[in-house]
């Protein structure tokens, strides 16, 4: 047989025809498919062997046309859920082998295939969620799905991945099907909440959501847009654009009397267009309720804007007969009591019987419609909020709730006796983080090893992205003209790049810095005036400009870029770079206002931060217009200062996460370390850590608690808040008389690090504790010794030096026991776990391993300790989350731990080795002096034992499972589906 070229046109049509025949189906037998598809495609037959195919995929190269064609079929097979046909989880090497045995394809094609086409290793989306029943199979889709194809294929065409695109494909998914069936005859509310990052594309999952919704016969779309004009402004133009379509947004008349007529992208045609109103190709239409920028308004379209029309009129709305073919509504409406309260008088008013209309509520930060925690008193207008979406879930008996946010502390969890309407009973699903996004994880150094001294730009998040804030006086901005003076080279970097690298026109269309000091107008006011004094004083196109610019380049751009660019061209000098710095000088001050102030005072506003309407390269001073939802394009210098007391606000503030392709070495936080706090100053980078810790180790218990067991759920969403509460124990039902229907019994953790974080503030109870450890002290060898964890995949070891010494089971058990807590039972879970494996009828531990790390190099800091009084090294740490710590430990120290409990394979180090045994648990004790009691320590190391904190954690033998591979179990105290019950006083 002859040797055929990769392109060869017949062969492209013969693999379009096979692939087009098993999209959306099982694979099946690849020769025998290209066989029967020969027989309709002339010129095709000699192309129907599997040799062929071979022989394709050996001469294929980047971007090939066949291997893109496969690549996309592959990546649906690797991500289907459950399928039929293989009992392998998704996206691993045995669903890959479960294809090929499908496809029935020899060793040499699969070798091939996996070449060209590697298994994706994408995580898939965290499901906690109840029973339902399955609606959506393969034959209800069937011929029924409009809107999702064409959005999928407009993601391929911006530039996403095959595995992202079929990552939002089964993320939707993953809401849709547990919605109710749209044409079920009962009526039932599904209510949940999604899970994403802080600006990493939850707008582009929901999306997928109402396409796939709509398509499936939810016909009334109502998207709440966040509580502010610019950010429902956002949302509804980001829907028209990519969903909606030019069809039906022009509605018949001429693309001039859109309300995009002036908008760039909609006069280019880049937004999605069908060819005909979709109802004219066998679709359905969408009628659009709200527009660019007008909000629901009562009447604005009329009321028959709202009826919906019926084929059939003897039957419901909610039969297929009607449902499918009906035109669907869709508005984008904020979150104002007003405006809800329009809609809702509306709705009472059409003729269509409401309760057979299939309506879905995305609701965008869903936080927002709650009650704010961090305030002794309720949000009066975030309560009337409520109340409308409230009134709206009544007067709809069909409608579907769905809830995004990006702090998995969302109110909703926290406090769901306050917003009992919206709490999410039915499923709460967490996205992965996307590939590319660049998060909390990428600013600060959480699971480096190296020690401080030897941390370089190529190694250290911290050294290559932040910078420190510290001012003697407010009237110091020798910090700030720093950070524009970044802004402006970084500007200048965007330019060179653009035109070594080839990357076009519209690569930077947008470049921004942030400045985010406080919330007040006022104070944009003052600050508005002082930077634009500072910009026209900076001088940048004079000697003594460029001497300052060459020197921030050659000090930190220069250094950072040579081990983070990625590829993108780097100046070799900064006279390389000085002939794009008046360029983007001019850019930046365009219109002669390189300053934008985004808050809700118009008389100041010196332009409007549109990023969909024009490029900006402005300087933008935000208060809380830019702190929730709204995304910051080209965002690449944030200046932080601001305070927050809530973890959740704090998180939404970090605008300096996302997305930051072609200049992700560019990006810098200059961030506030000294900042007035109360009585005591604030590190606002070390409270970013600790709430993005926080949240990541919470984030990974549910992916345990996600996984079945027996094919039973062991969570379900209305046991998650007293998980939370284990995180933060302060928070609780505000009622005196409510309590959570579940209560957390046990947490099982073979095998895993446990550490807490609510230790007692009290001296009486530090004593208390001091007083239970200190035998242990005394009992720890006098010598230390090192160990290590090698990780030769990653070409790295985890090192400690520790004092050592054992403890029984009995005598740990004992000692947590009697230990006093930040809030009394807090660590109950754990003691279950603890006595069943010590003293239950199936004891799995004999003994404990006891590791006190100790610092040997640097400044040694010491406290006394035991009946001797003897030195041992003290950790210095603060309680970030007043009053609770963050982690006391250090991820050098853990994995030692967690391979003595056998959690970890062989350490390839002998003395970790040594103390590896079956039905062993390890413990490591950290003696922690807060900061403000660090002068009250004596020369000799002697402190009270009332300012004493006596850290710890633990991980339990690996194979202490318990009798099933449950690793949570809770106690129910009612019986119904409720988060929050009334109970008699004097029963808690």
């Amino acid at each position: 047989m002859t040797v055929h070229t990769p392109d060869a046109a017949p062969r492209i049509a013969l693999h379009h025809a096979v692939l087009a025949d098993l999209s959306g189906s099982k694979p099946k037998r690849l020769v025998r498919a290209m066989e029967y598809q020969a027989e309709d495609l002339p010129g095709t037959a000699q192309y129907a062997f599997e040799t062929d195919f071979q022989q394709a995929l050996r001469a294929a190269e980047a971007g090939d046309q066949l291997v893109e064609m496969w690549r996309k079929q592959l990546v649906q097979w690797d991500f289907t859920e459950n399928p039929l046909w293989s009992a392998a989880s998704p996206r691993t090497e045995e669903r890959r082998a479960d294809i090929y045995r499908e496809l029935a394809v020899e060793e040499e094609t699969a070798k091939l295939l996996d070449t060209v086409c590697p298994v994706p290793l994408a995580s898939g989306p965290v499901v906690i969620s109840k029973d339902f029943k399955a609606w959506r199979t393969v034959e209800s889709k069937h011929g029924r799905e409009w809107y999702w194809p064409r959005y999928s294929a407009l993601l391929s065409e911006k530039g996403w991945s095959d595995e992202a695109v079929a990552g939002v494909d089964l993320a939707a998914d993953s809401v849709v099907e547990r919605l109710a069936d749209p044409t079920r005859p009962d009526a039932y509310q599904s209510k949940g909440l999604v899970v994403g990052y802080v600006q990493s594309g939850k707008t582009a999952n929901f999306t997928g959501v109402i396409a796939k919704a709509m398509d499936a016969g939810y016909r009334l779309i109502i998207v709440l847009g966040g509580t502010l004009n610019l950010l429902r402004d956002q949302t509804q133009r980001r829907l028209d654009k990519e969903l909606v379509g030019r069809e039906n947004i022009m509605g018949g008349g001429s693309e001039y009397d859109s309300d995009y007529y002036d908008d760039q992208e909609w006069l280019q045609r880049k937004f999605v267009e069908f060819g005909d109103h979709p109802s004219a190709l066998g679709g359905f239409d969408i009628v659009r309720l709200t527009t660019r920028h007008d909000d629901y308004k009562a009447l604005l379209r009329g009321i028959t804007a709202l009826e919906f029309e019926k084929q059939e009129p003897a039957v419901p709305l909610y039969d297929a007969r009607n449902l499918h073919r009906s035109a669907a509504r869709l508005m984008v409406v904020k979150k104002n009591k007003s405006v809800l309260g329009k809609l809702v008088k509306d709705l009472k008013k059409i003729r269509t019987p409401l309760s057979e209309i299939p309506v879905l509520i995305i609701d965008d930060e869903s936080d927002e419609a709650s009650v704010n925690t961090s305030r002794p008193k309720p949000d009066a207008d975030r309560t009337a909020i409520n109340q409308k979406i409230s009134e709206l879930l009544t007067l709809l008996p069909r409608a579907q709730y769905v809830g995004y946010t990006a702090t998995p502390y969302a109110n909703v969890f926290i406090d769901p006796s306050d917003t009992a309407d919206i709490f999410p009973k039915d499923f709460i699903i967490s996205l992965p983080r996307p590939e590319g996004y660049m998060g909390a994880s990428d600013f600060h150094d959480f699971d480096s090893d190296d020690p401080d001294e030897q941390r370089t730009y190529a190694t250290s998040n911290e050294m290559a992205h932040v910078r420190d804030v510290v001012v003697s006086d407010e009237d110091d901005t020798e910090p700030l003209e720093r950070a524009i003076d970044m802004y402006v080279l970084t500007a200048a970097m965007k330019l060179f790049r653009r035109d070594r690298d080839a990357l076009g026109e519209d690569y930077f269309r947008h470049h921004t810095m942030l400045i985010h000091e406080s919330n007040w107008v006022e104070s944009h006011r003052e600050l508005l005036s002082r930077i634009t004094k500072l910009w026209w004083q900076a001088g940048y196109s004079s000697s003594h400009g460029h001497t300052r610019l060459r020197a921030l380049f050659e000090s930190d751009i220069t250094p950072v870029s040579a081990g983070r660019a990625a590829g993108y061209a780097v100046p070799a000098t900064y006279d390389d770079l000085m002939p794009y710095v008046g360029p983007a000088v001019m850019n930046i001050s365009a219109d002669q206002k390189p300053i934008i102030v985004v808050n809700g005072d118009k008389d100041i506003e010196t332009g409007e931060a549109d990023f969909d309407r024009r490029p900006i390269w402005k300087i933008l001073i935000g208060g809380q217009k830019l702190s929730r939802g709204f995304t910051v394009e080209g965002l690449t210098v944030s200046y932080f200062r601001r305070r927050s007391t809530n973890a959740s606000a704090l998180m939404q503030m970090g605008r300096w996460f996302g997305f930051r392709e072609g200049y992700r070495d560019l990006v810098r936080l200059y961030i506030g370390r000294e900042e007035e706090h109360g009585k005591q100053d604030i590190d606002l980078y070390k409270a970013f850590e600790a709430v993005c810790m926080d949240e990541e180790s919470f984030r990974r218990e549910l992916e345990q608690y996600a996984i079945m067991v027996d094919g039973v759920p062991q969570v379900t969403p209305a046991e998650i808040p007293p998980l939370v509460s284990q995180h933060l124990p302060l928070l609780k039902p505000t009622s005196a008389n409510k309590m959570y229907n579940a209560r957390l019994v046990e947490i099982r953790s073979p095998g895993l690090w446990r550490e807490p974080f609510g230790y007692p503030s009290r001296s009486v109870d530090l004593r208390h504790n001091t007083n239970l450890w200190s035998p242990v002290f005394d009992r720890l060898s006098t010598a230390t010794t090192d160990y290590a964890y090698h990780f030769p995949e990653k070409g790295i070891a985890h090192r400690v030096t520790a004092l050592t010494g054992r403890l029984a089971p009995d005598e740990f058990l004992d000692i947590v026991r009697e230990m006093r807590w930040l809030t009394p039972g807090q660590f109950d879970p754990h003691i279950e776990y603890l006595t069943a494996i010590t003293r239950g009828p199936a004891a799995a531990v004999d003994e404990w391993i006891v590791l006190a790390p100790q610092t040997m190099r640097g400044a040694i800091k010491e406290v006394a300790l035991g009946a001797t009084g003897r030195s041992f090294t003290r950790w210095e740490r603060v309680r970030r989350r007043d009053p609770l710590f963050g982690a006391i430990s250090t991820s050098r120290h853990r994995s030692i731990a967690i391979r003595i409990a056998g959690g970890l394979p062989d350490s390839a180090d002998p003395n970790t080795e040594s103390l590896v045994a079956d039905r062993r648990g390890a413990l490591m004790l950290y003696p922690v002096v807060e900061p403000r009691h660090s002068a009250d320590i004596s020369p000799d190391g002697h402190i009270d034992r009332g300012k004493l904190v006596m850290g710890f954690g633990f991980v339990a033998p690996a194979s202490a499972r318990g009798y099933d591979d449950r690793i949570i179990r809770f106690r129910t105290i009612d019986s119904t589906d409720a988060v929050i019950v009334d109970v008699p006083h004097g029963e808690e």
